[in-house]
């Protein structure tokens, strides 16, 4: 049907090809601007859903960022505009002290598998994880940020610039502990190493 209401019936697809890095340069730390105008997601709606309408949103600001040398756009919370949500396409978390803390689930952010794979993966490993509301200059301050997300994997934050701020991690280089999860994560998913997780099915 095509009108403003539910459909009767729905097709479900599933596309499948190859692909690429996500990010042009690889594993190599990428920039992120941080927006303070507008917002991916705001309470009581879609953003915690995994929805084509999620991307619609981040379409504007992520050409200005790339326009300005940037590989994404990291948002912030809708209503205090201090907190950190996550980027245009991904999940976001920082390290500070070997601890790990990522962004609470408010409703406004997708609960993405790989970020939950990485917090059992880095659990299993002995680093403390945690998931609280983390405003942008524990950011600002943290040793190491990475991002997560299904054609993301894992890919370490070299910059993020706030406020016309640049601060920098790693010089250039991925952080040792994103290093050692991206590692123990692809080690999984390509069947490198046993599965103590439990994730991976075999087919026959």
């Amino acid at each position: 049907m095509l009108g403003v209401a539910p459909a009767p019936e729905y097709t479900f697809v599933v596309y499948v090809c190859p692909v690429g890095h996500y990010f042009k340069d690889g594993l190599s730390p990428i920039s992120l601007l941080t927006e303070e105008e507008y917002h991916r997601a705001a309470p009581g709606g879609t953003g915690d859903i995994k929805t084509i309408g999620n991307y619609a949103s981040v379409v504007s600001a992520q050409r200005r960022a790339k326009e300005k040398g940037h590989s994404d756009v990291l948002y912030l919370d809708p209503v205090h505009k201090k907190f950190v949500e996550e980027v245009s396409s991904c999940n976001i978390l920082m390290v500070k002290d070997n601890v790990i803390s990522t962004p609470l689930l408010t409703g406004t952010i997708l609960p993405g598998i790989t970020r939950r794979s990485i917090i059992e993966i880095a659990q299993n490993l002995g680093i403390q994880v945690e998931e609280r509301l983390i405003a942008i200059d524990e950011f600002l301050d943290a040793d190491e940020v990475f991002c997560t997300g299904t054609a993301v994997v894992l890919s370490p934050v070299g910059s993020i610039v706030y406020h016309g701020r640049r601060v920098e991690y790693g010089g250039g280089k991925v952080g040792a502990v994103s290093q050692q999860l991206y590692s123990a994560l692809t080690a999984i998913q390509k069947g490198l190493v046993e599965d103590s997780m439990g994730w991976s099915v075999q087919l026959n």
